[in-house]
């Protein structure tokens, strides 16, 4: 165990992280996102049972955003016509703004099949257990100034 990282991420979650170097993208994918599929080049880790934003805060404590990108943190974008609600969105607002000074303003919406393109270059895919639909985020890590 280690003092001040969340005990939500896992050593196999850290080492990722660690690995990951400034514009590598990792995916932080809801239940129903084809995680195994998408992910077949990249790195995949099981995080069922948790959710997308207990994982995105833990995430942040350790991971920079990239800061010279205007949307490090990307979500998929509803279909036209899709009766969905995205709730989850604003629960995500409020995690980036407490560990970027962008707030809300760090976050993009990609077209769902432009996101899948986008996550098969990603470096990792976390799948979780999360139920919410188009709960799907992307993270493009940044540097470490302090």
């Amino acid at each position: 165990m280690l003092k001040g990282i969340p005990k939500i991420l896992s050593p196999e979650l850290l080492k990722v992280l660690c690995e990951m170097g400034h514009g590598d993208r990792i995916v932080l994918a809801d239940g129903n996102f084809p995680a195994e599929s998408t992910g077949k080049n990249a790195i995949v880790i099981r995080c069922d049972g948790h959710g997308v934003p207990e994982l995105l805060d833990a995430i942040l404590q350790v991971f920079p955003l990239d800061s010279y990108v205007p949307h490090p943190v990307s979500l998929m974008e509803v279909m036209k016509g899709d009766p969905v609600e995205t709730p989850i969105w604003g629960t995500y607002e409020a995690i980036v703004a407490a560990h970027d000074s962008r707030g809300k303003d760090a976050i993009g919406l990609i077209e769902r099949f432009a996101f899948y393109e986008e996550a098969r270059k990603a470096y990792a895919v976390i799948a979780t257990g999360e139920s919410a639909l188009y709960a799907n985020v992307m993270l493009q890590k940044g540097v470490v100034t302090e």
